[in-house]
């Protein structure tokens, strides 16, 4: 097949929702791509399966149950499933997208790690599948191509696509396993069938490789490794990393044990252990550094800033084809009868595989794995792995590109979510095999697509609009303004100004101008007719509110206008009518003291006057101007009148 040709998924929309930016990562059953949900305008990664497998109902049932498992989980440390569908012949899972690397990065660069971040990563590993165990969900298939490392440090779990019931075998009926070889449990190998302490034996075998930089069972065929998986203990890390304190060698072996009955239950039991142990190290061997370690790890072990380790920049030659296939998630048919060694009478995990045994799982092998795989290695010499560089600048990832021997061709595009001058995808993809003397094309991000805002200042504004939303944008808010200089409806300025760059769709503030303003005259008080007519030969329009108004100017006329003060011509002024004064009626208050007086007037809506003698005048009103019981508008004067005591 020739491997430099592009991915022909990146670049389309799937499902009408999700635009495909990149291919992450490929596996034995599905392609990871970063995408952008265009709904709701975010970046997550895209589990497509492989159109091969898209017609095998068990397999799209396997994404289907993936899905809806971790939608039940929500935990901080399991990677969220958002979505599921089907797009023609893609089966699809829309995921949580975490920016940083996988743990297999870490162990390719960095060799081995320090027992401080050994733990740190293995703890919120436990943490995620504690929660499932405890959900009713075995992963199946945990390793460290599974365990996601953020940049912000938090570690995730992902691909729960082998997940199971725990109460659930394996493959009773169809005599095959799924999983990967170098992670799978003896009872799985065996019997086929795996529990919560299948996962707990995978986490130590993780915990074992990011101690000492190698795996316990080792072979150049898969038949090689599940033979040593059956017959021999995993051996404690000590004896490749002396620096290892026996707590640790104790933690590997409870997780590894091959008899199911000595692992510790569920992952939450051998968490329970992990901190245990712990709690038990000293701080000079938390952080013993050890001698499978990179020289890049070692120089960046004196930096304690971040704790959870991650790529050091140092590039890892290409993985043996062995290795790798052992490192991907493949079906492996199991014997076509029990192994010697889960016969009655010999304890489980003793015995020697039979020759039936490691034939038919060879097969099985084999037959998952493709005859690609003896293609691949008559041409290994002359072929290499183009390195992981996406999201790195252009001159590191071109660096990094000549370095391993590849020509390299840089295309700019725009992109929405890869910060310019960072690689978007390369062509052919990361993790491609291409002749070493091959040239890689960087797709390199010139950052969000921009449009320039036009010059629209004086245009008249329906045509000012027009122009904005030729040039990629939108109209924003619109205001006016008073202008001598600039024609009444023609633009004066915008926001941004002209030749400024923005996103796509990015609003545009106008400003139109109002011509020079006019005096608005004042017709309160005028007849309807009247004011319709002065207001008409102004230039401005007219308009009679609907509700009328009391006030003091007779009913009919003109109560209130506006607006007041100055406008533009052809704008439009509001009349209110007036109903004429609110009548009230007026109480009666002869009798009363002047003070109780007055406060009942003016608490009816009234202004009081007090009419009284210069000399001795009495307390008690004697005659009220309007006399009570008729009415008085509203806010007219009521005069009280008190006489002298003489």
């Amino acid at each position: 097949m020739d491997t430099t040709l592009h991915d022909p998924l990146v670049g389309q929309l799937l499902d009408g929702r999700y635009r495909v930016e990149a291919r992450i990562a490929a596996g034995g059953m599905a392609t990871v791509y970063r995408a952008v949900d265009t709904r709701l305008d975010r970046v997550l990664a895209l589990k497509v399966m492989h159109q091969s497998l898209a017609t095998d109902d068990a397999f799209v049932e396997r994404f289907i149950r993936e899905a809806k498992s971790v939608a039940r989980l929500a935990h901080p440390n399991v990677v969220g499933v958002f979505d599921q569908g089907t797009d023609g012949s893609h089966v699809y899972l829309a995921m949580e997208y975490v920016a940083g690397c996988t743990l297999r990065d870490v162990l390719r660069e960095r060799g081995a790690l320090q027992p401080r971040a050994a733990l740190d990563i293995l703890e919120p590993v436990l943490a995620a599948l504690g929660a499932a165990h405890r959900a009713g969900f075995v992963h199946r298939d945990m390793k460290p191509e599974n365990v996601l490392i953020g940049d912000d440090g938090r570690v995730k779990v992902a691909d729960f696509g082998l997940v199971r019931a725990v109460d659930t075998n394996t493959s009773a009926s169809t005599g095959s396993v799924l999983g990967t070889v170098s992670y799978l449990a003896p009872e799985q190998i065996e019997h086929g069938t795996a529990d919560t302490r299948a996962d707990v034996y995978a986490c130590g075998v993780v915990l074992y490789e990011m101690l000492t930089g190698s795996k316990p069972h080792t072979g150049t065929t898969p038949a090689q490794v599940l033979y040593q998986r059956l017959n021999e203990d995993v051996p404690p890390p000590s004896a490749l990393a002396p620096q290892v304190a026996p707590e640790l060698d104790g933690l590997v072996a409870a997780a590894t044990a091959r008899e199911v009955g000595r692992r510790p239950a569920d992952a939450v039991e051998l968490l329970g252990l992990a901190r245990t142990a712990r709690a038990a190290l000293t701080e000079e061997q938390l952080d013993a550094v050890p001698p499978q370690a990179t020289a890049e790890a070692r120089d960046s072990s004196e930096d304690r800033t971040s704790v959870i380790p991650r790529p050091v920049g140092a590039t890892a030659g290409p993985v043996p084809a062995d290795e790798e296939r052992l490192e991907l998630t493949s079906r492996l048919e199991l014997p076509a009868e029990p192994p010697e060694a889960a016969r009655p009478g010999r304890p489980a995990g003793r015995g020697r595989l039979p020759r039936r045994g490691i034939v038919t799982i060879v097969v099985g092998v084999l037959l998952a794995l493709g005859i690609g795989v003896g293609v691949w290695y008559i041409n290994s010499g002359q072929f290499s792995k183009v390195p992981a560089v996406l999201d790195l600048p252009e001159a590191k990832a071109r660096k990094k590109l000549e370095d391993s021997g590849f020509d390299v061709k840089v295309v700019s595009e725009f992109s929405d979510v890869v910060d310019k001058g960072k690689v978007i995808s390369t062509d052919p993809d990361v993790g491609e095999r291409i002749r070493d003397t091959g040239t890689v094309t960087l797709h390199v991000s010139r950052g969000p697509q921009r449009a320039e805002v036009p010059n629209v200042v004086g245009m008249p504004f329906n045509k000012a609009k027009q122009q904005i939303a030729d040039a990629n944008l939108s109209v924003g808010k619109v205001t006016k303004r008073f202008s001598a200089e600039t024609p009444q409806g023609s633009v004066l300025s915008t926001d941004p100004v002209a030749g400024t760059e923005r996103r796509p769709d990015t609003p545009v503030g106008i400003v139109v101008s109002m011509g020079s303003p006019i005096d608005i005259p004042d017709v309160v008080g005028e007849s309807e007719d009247d004011a319709r007519s002065e207001l008409g030969d102004a230039g401005f329009k007219v308009k009679i509110a609907k509700r009328r108004v009391f006030s003091d100017e007779d009913k009919g006329s003109v109560a209130a206008q506006s607006p007041n003060g100055q406008a533009a011509k052809g704008d439009t002024v509001t009349l209110t009518l007036s109903k004429g004064p609110e009548m009230i009626e007026v109480p009666d208050v002869e009798g009363e003291s002047v003070d109780d007086a007055t406060k009942a007037l003016e608490a009816a809506g009234f202004e009081v006057k007090l009419d009284k003698p210069l000399l001795f005048p009495g307390d008690k009103v004697t005659d009220q101007s309007v006399d009570a019981g008729d009415e008085a508008p509203k806010g007219s004067t009521i005069t009280i009148k008190v006489k002298g005591v003489f």
